[in-house]
C-alpha cells in the first residue's frame, strides 16, 4: 500500500511518498510520472513518509532520473536510515542527489 502525493509549483513537481515502494506499488509510481513529469525542470521526492523501498522502486527511481537528466534535476528529500541504507548498498548514493 502507498499513498502519492503531488504539488505542482510551476515546473517543479514534489511527488510525496507514504508506505512502501514495491513491486505491487512501483508500477502505480511509474503511471504518475508518466502522467505527470512532462515540462517539469525540477522534480522532488519528498520520502518522508516512506517506509520501504524495493528493487523495483529503485528501477521506477533510476528511470526518472534518466528522464530528468534530460530536462532538469531530481532529488530526494527526507531519506531515512533504512532507505539510505538502500541507496548506499546499491550504489545509488551516487547516482541520486540525497537533500
Amino acid at each position: 500500500m502507498m499513498n502519492i502525493t503531488k504539488t505542482q509549483n510551476g515546473s517543479e513537481l514534489t511527488i510525496a511518498l507514504e508506505g512502501r515502494l514495491d513491486t505491487s506499488t512501483a508500477p502505480q509510481l511509474e503511471a504518475e510520472l508518466k502522467r505527470s513529469i512532462d515540462g517539469v525542470t525540477s522534480l522532488v521526492f519528498d520520502f518522508a513518509k516512506l517506509e520501504y523501498l524495493s528493487s523495483a522502486g529503485l528501477r521506477v527511481l533510476l528511470a526518472a532520473q534518466k528522464v530528468m537528466n534530460r530536462q532538469g534535476s531530481m532529488a530526494l528529500c527526507n531519506v531515512n536510515e533504512t532507505i539510505m541504507e538502500v541507496f548506499e548498498i546499491t550504489g545509488f548514493v551516487d547516482i541520486l542527489t540525497i537533500r
